[in-house]
């Protein structure tokens, strides 16, 4: 038996939007896919294909980018906790030197989209 695994960045992004949009449990409840660029193609260097936002007052979270065979999450909010759940989760981080400081999240297949959801309820549920 082969297994197939979905490395195509692209569908890790609309794995991703489907976990989270519309869930109606626990603080996911409050998170919302924004800003989406039906249009946009993979890139090298990643390219944005939405935003993530939490809470009334659309507060984002973070904005995912596509790249050929990754998804990469830029959080915004919750930096810290981010990397320290991700790490935990077994996901690659890395810091982004910005300003202001971002964490990265990759999500190199559709298996770990479950491992990204549970960072980003992570960060929402911390406030």
């Amino acid at each position: 038996m082969v297994e197939e695994r979905t490395t195509d960045g692209r569908r890790i992004a609309e794995l991703l939007a489907s976990e989270l949009d519309g869930r109606e449990d626990g603080a996911l409840e409050t998170v919302s896919v924004t800003d989406a660029d039906r249009n946009v193609e993979p890139s090298a260097d990643g390219a944005r294909a939405y935003d993530l936002v939490a809470g009334t007052e659309a507060d984002r979270i973070a904005r995912v980018f596509i790249h050929p065979d990754r998804l990469r999450l830029e959080f915004e909010r919750g930096q810290e906790l981010a990397a320290e759940t991700a790490t935990g989760l077994e996901l690659r981080v890395r810091p982004k030197a910005s300003k202001p400081p971002k964490t990265l999240v990759f999500v190199e297949n559709g298996a770990a989209v479950k491992r990204a959801t549970d960072v980003v309820d992570a960060v929402v549920a911390d406030g």
